[in-house]
């Protein structure tokens, strides 16, 4: 196993795969790094070489990635709470952001059903 970025990235799939791994790099941004790099994209993770993997490393460097990445997101969500905008108070409520509709679906972010009992007559 190839470590770039304090990721353990699986060694028998191809890099641009194998790159995505790592939380802030997406397909496009993966097949930029081994761009820049000068490597090619079907090699299997397994077969590059230690320059090859300095490169990649080099490259991967001049992202913000993983926990810093992680860290920059909060701090954008806590700032949209603070200041109390539309999608501040819909983070604050857990609900969707986006203009979703929440009657019926929206599972993901209301988590499990809260059954509410009829009241009795």
């Amino acid at each position: 196993m190839a470590r770039i970025a304090g990721i353990d990235i699986p060694k028998n799939k191809r890099g641009v795969i194998a790159l995505t791994y790592i939380f802030g790099i997406g397909n496009s941004r993966a097949k930029e790094i081994l761009a820049n790099a000068k490597i090619d994209e079907s090699i299997k993770v397994q077969d590059w070489t230690d320059d090859q993997i300095a490169a990649i490393r080099e490259q991967v460097g001049t992202f913000t990635i993983e926990g810093e990445l992680r860290s920059e997101v909060q701090l954008s969500i806590k700032r949209l709470m603070d200041i109390g905008c539309q999608r501040g108070i819909r983070h604050r409520l857990g609900l969707p952001l986006r203009g979703q509709r929440t009657k019926n679906n929206s599972r993901t972010r209301k988590g499990k059903r809260k059954t509410v009992a009829n009241k009795k007559k």
